[in-house]
């Protein structure tokens, strides 16, 4: 009895259940889709109704569909220029905050962007992640650093900065500065990090402390390496061996790097920008044995445009296992980078896994 003839696969069939779920499938490879009887082309993310099918072509790229005589979908921009005029606006923003003594209204930068107050913020949070209040402490945080730093009494510094009052920058020291201005304009002098060496299953491990929580944990680099990573964020503080005190916190960072079977409960001293802080918490919130990609984190904390800025804030993070930034991986599943070792990160969120199936 002949064999039925195969059926060929509709190489379209993947691409046109990505239209349907609004999500670019790693196996499609980058496509658009056009749709006939409106004569645009969109990305497959495209926030508009789905088309029917028979009324739907694909192309590889925008320069295949304006050929075929379609013209770009003004609400998802998949030429990405309304984005680039986006991006230059809140650009130039950023510069006139950079630049004024003091914060300019959102009138004032709307007015400058040309848009209403409104679509003006959406758009500042979506490029950068952050409001342009937040960016405005940003700037003024960095130029009191700066100024303190170079040896400005605390008042002279804070005044130039733009707080206004010292009142100002000690109610929430750690939201400008991580500590005290007085203990910035020192780079840390009068301030003890206890820190703590040992051997661990993924090579030698770093642990220091101040009198708050953990401010640092690293591993899988030379111990001077560690050390030296510790000693430039607080170039003046005073560094302290503490094998003893920190004899808990160094066996619980040890036994997760052999087997994780639980999260780290040791107390932090979070200190980063009041995003960065956000970033970091949302990764404490991951179940152990879970992942989450950048852009999920970026929706997660509400800015779904913030993804680089989210891979920063996690690529800075300087708890390392305590605030879990293994646990977040590409869009396609990729392990992308890892500041001990992307080998070292499969090996955490494969140990991770196991523990969760035992569970």
């Amino acid at each position: 009895m002949p064999e039925a003839p195969l059926t060929a696969p509709d190489p379209d069939a993947a691409r046109w259940a990505a239209v349907l779920a609004r999500d670019p499938a790693p196996g499609c490879g980058p496509f658009l889709y056009a749709v006939t009887t409106q004569g645009v082309f969109c990305l497959p993310g495209c926030p508009s109704r789905p088309p029917l099918r028979q009324n739907t072509r694909f192309f590889a790229d925008a320069a295949g569909a304006e050929a075929a005589g379609f013209r770009a979908c003004k609400r998802c921009d998949p030429k990405g220029e309304r984005a680039a005029l986006h991006a230059e606006a809140v650009r130039e923003a950023c510069a006139m905050i950079e630049a004024a003594e003091a914060m300019p209204s959102l009138a004032e930068l709307a007015a400058r962007a040309g848009y209403a107050r409104h679509h003006f913020l959406r758009l500042f949070r979506d490029v950068t992640g952050v409001t342009p209040r937040s960016y405005a402490e940003g700037v003024r945080a960095r130029r009191l650093q700066s100024a303190l730093a170079a040896g400005e009494r605390v008042a002279e510094a804070v005044a130039g900065a733009g707080f206004g009052s010292e009142s100002r920058v000690y109610e929430d020291t750690s939201r400008h500065l991580g500590m005290t201005p007085g203990a910035a304009r020192r780079g840390g002098a009068g301030e003890t990090i206890r820190i703590a060496h040992a051997a661990s299953a993924m090579g030698p491990l770093l642990v220091g402390a101040t009198e708050a929580g953990i401010c640092f944990i690293g591993f899988a680099e030379p111990p001077e390496a560690l050390e030296g990573d510790l000693r430039a964020r607080f170039p003046k503080a005073r560094i302290e061996p503490a094998d003893a005190a920190l004899e808990g916190a160094v066996r619980q960072v040890c036994g997760f790097l052999a087997e994780p079977a639980a999260a780290l409960a040791l107390p932090l001293d979070l200190r980063g920008t009041a995003f960065q802080r956000q970033v970091w918490e949302a990764l404490r919130r991951i179940p152990l044995g879970e992942t989450r990609t950048y852009a999920g984190l970026a929706a997660e904390i509400g800015n779904p445009a913030a993804v680089r800025a989210v891979a920063r804030a996690c690529a800075r993070n300087p708890v390392s296992l305590a605030v879990p930034c293994h646990r977040v991986v590409g869009s396609t599943g990729d392990l992308t980078g890892y500041r001990w070792g992307v080998p070292r990160k499969a090996a955490l969120l494969a140990g991770e896994a196991k523990a969760r199936r035992r569970g």
